[in-house]
């Protein structure tokens, strides 16, 4: 006689090492086609809400639009250190739309490297020597870890010189809010459940073009005319190799 077997998805990074030591759980771990990213603001000239000066005063220009600022926000998050604490060492660093073993993925790409110094010099290059003051949103009952994520984010910025209020919220609240470009920094995931690049480059990445099923969650309306032609004959490409030289590399 043999009891029931049920199964349990995505258990809590707190509580894995407690299961490890009950003989009565098998615990399997393999790396999730899901990735956490950020999307931010680049469709408005003007600042954007929830981002202006330290004194809470609205600013002229978006700076989420220059490279430099995003570079920056980019060098300030210390991966290792996210996947180690916040994740207990149950992730991956990323460097692209899917961990660099799926198909289509680019060798080349390495996860940016930690380096907040080097984003406060960027930062004064743009003309923001003293920062500025910026919401981070995300979901709350999402994905695992997803509020501590956005959390320790704003930790790392803070340390940069940006001052950073974090807000997260239920999912079926905060995917509304940020279909509708609400938010100017948002923590997203997005699991590419076909096993290759493509279907997360053109639901993320490609200009945003609703009649054309491109780009459709592309929140942070990120638009490049040289990525969209090469992602246009990556989708049409029968033939892998080919594809593997057209790709760049679910909610």
């Amino acid at each position: 006689m043999s009891g029931d077997v049920e199964m349990i998805e995505t258990v809590p990074t707190a509580d894995i090492a407690k299961l490890e030591k009950e003989p009565k759980f098998a615990l399997s771990n393999k790396v999730s086609h899901r990735v956490i990213y950020v999307h931010l603001n680049q469709h408005q000239d003007q600042a954007p809400v929830f981002l202006t000066d330290k004194a809470g005063t609205p600013i002229d220009k978006n700076p989420l639009k220059d490279v430099r600022v995003r570079k920056a926000l980019l060098m300030a998050i210390n991966r290792d250190a996210m996947v180690s604490k916040v994740m207990e060492g149950r992730a991956v660093a990323a460097s692209q739309q899917l961990v660099d073993n799926f198909f289509g993925t680019s060798k080349k790409l390495k996860p940016t490297k930690f380096d907040p110094e080097g984003a406060k010099k960027l930062l004064a290059e743009a003309g923001y020597p003293n920062g500025f003051a910026m919401a981070i949103h995300g979901p709350n009952n999402r994905y695992i870890n997803g509020a501590a994520i956005a959390q320790t984010i704003g930790q790392f910025y803070s340390r940069i010189g940006i001052d950073v209020k974090v807000d997260t919220m239920p999912s079926s609240v905060y995917f509304t809010r940020a279909t509708k470009l609400e938010f100017s920094y948002m923590v997203l995931g997005w699991g590419t459940e076909s096993g290759e690049l493509r279907s997360a480059l053109r639901s993320l990445l490609a200009t945003n073009d609703s009649a054309k099923g491109m780009g459709v969650t592309n929140r942070g309306r990120y638009s490049n005319a040289t990525f969209d032609k090469a992602l246009s004959a990556a989708l049409v490409t029968m033939d892998d190799k080919k594809t593997r030289r057209h790709d760049s590399g679910r909610s």
